[in-house]
């Protein structure tokens, strides 16, 4: 597994999400993420919105595709 990290605006990926998670790395701001099983097999976590973290949950399907945020697929 990769480490955590928002994702870029050219990445591109797929997956199933098999976590969710928050919390305040810096003491201030609340943080989000996901952690997705990805469509070639690998796993990664990234930092999402709020919004996105709180519509989807543990078995939704997430997609990230270029010059776009992550989204319910």
């Amino acid at each position: 597994m990769v480490g955590s990290r928002r994702a870029g605006r050219d990445d591109v990926w797929e997956g199933v999400v098999t976590g969710k998670s928050r919390g305040m790395l810096d003491g201030s701001t609340m943080y989000h993420f996901v952690e997705v099983r990805l469509a070639d097999g690998g796993s990664a976590r990234f930092r999402i919105r709020r919004r996105l973290w709180k519509e989807i949950a543990v078995g939704d399907r997430i997609v990230k595709r270029a010059d776009a945020d992550p989204a319910r697929g």
